[in-house]
């Protein structure tokens, strides 16, 4: 097997990471937020409060997991935008 580029196998290596990282804040958010919704069912059935958290965080998680998964987008505008800063500051502009 070809032995993979440096620059390559970090670049690999950091995206793992991040999904590594999306997975773990999922399965914690899953398991906190069951044990608020069992805890909020069984002491007060009427009044919702798990609900409070159970959304704050989604929206986090939802962030995260965007920012793990769309990366393609965002890789794209970074690069136009480096590459119209070295534009900016080429001595030929």
């Amino acid at each position: 097997m070809k032995e993979p580029n440096r620059d390559l196998y970090r670049e690999a290596a950091r995206r793992a990471e991040r999904k590594l990282g999306f997975l773990v804040h999922l399965c914690i958010y899953v398991l906190v937020n069951g044990a608020l919704l069992a805890l909020n069912y069984s002491q007060h059935a009427g009044v919702p409060w798990a609900a409070a958290p159970l959304l704050g965080w989604g929206i986090g998680l939802l962030f995260h997991g965007l920012s793990v998964f769309m990366r393609t987008t965002s890789a794209a505008w970074k690069r136009r935008m480096i590459d119209h800063e070295l534009k900016k500051l080429s001595p030929d502009a």
